[in-house]
């Protein structure tokens, strides 16, 4: 009986130190990384009425930290400059009349970080709110966009004219921001991502009381971007 009793407490004690064990090596080591990305923006505006135009093309820049606690999982916080904005052309000699106003911002994203794949080559999405501040607001024009001739044959008479003049309300701007990407690890703790993202904005930087011209103004992004990171920790 006693010999019996021993060998089960010599099983259990078994099982309890090969679990433990397991626990132990399934534990993840956490791991802080800093770096910088680069690359190119395409944005448009969500104008409520709608206006007629085409994606401008910017550039984006900043410094990445990311920090993964779990083995799937991570946070990602960037300090970015973004360019916006939006395009017009016009049907009547299709070309020859452009309207093109770009609006820099300083950007602060932070976003959940999902990553899988091999030690080498992961794959991974991120996805999170971004809060930006507008720097600057440029325009490029080929016509003189505060005096659009209206006659019968202009290629302004049917078109919203209010937005390449107004002036910038709302210089904070927030939204949702989601991206995909692959990542490619060498010398261990080096890495180079190629990623692509969306940005929703949720504010309008025009003014949209009830006798204001839009009642919304939105900026929408799509970004591509090359980064390379280097594992602190």
């Amino acid at each position: 009986m006693k010999i019996s009793l021993f060998r089960s407490l010599i099983a259990a004690a078994a099982v309890v130190a090969v679990a433990a064990s397991a626990s132990a090596q399934r534990q993840y080591e956490p791991k802080f990384y800093l770096g910088g990305k680069a690359g190119a923006t395409f944005s448009n505006m969500q104008f409520s009425p709608h206006v007629k135009q085409a994606l401008v093309q910017g550039v984006t820049a900043g410094l990445t930290a990311r920090y993964t606690e779990e083995n799937i999982f991570g946070l990602v916080g960037e300090l970015c400059v973004a360019q916006r904005g939006w395009k017009e052309g016009f049907e009547k000699d299709e070309g020859q009349w452009l309207y093109e106003r770009t609006l820099t911002y300083i950007t602060l994203p932070v976003l959940c970080h999902i990553y899988f794949g091999t030690d080498r080559v992961k794959g991974f999405v991120n996805l999170g709110p971004s809060v930006s501040y507008m720097l600057s607001s440029g325009i490029r024009s080929d016509f003189d966009y505060a005096n659009p001739d209206m006659g019968p044959d202009s290629p302004f008479r049917y078109r919203e004219t209010e937005q390449m003049t107004l002036p910038v309300k709302n210089r904070m701007d927030y939204g949702i921001l989601g991206g995909a990407g692959v990542e490619f690890v060498f010398a261990r703790r080096h890495s180079l991502m190629l990623e692509g993202r969306y940005y929703f904005g949720l504010g309008s930087i025009f003014s949209s009381k009830k006798r204001d011209p839009f009642s919304a103004s939105r900026c929408t992004s799509i970004e591509v971007s090359l980064g390379y990171m280097f594992r602190v920790k």
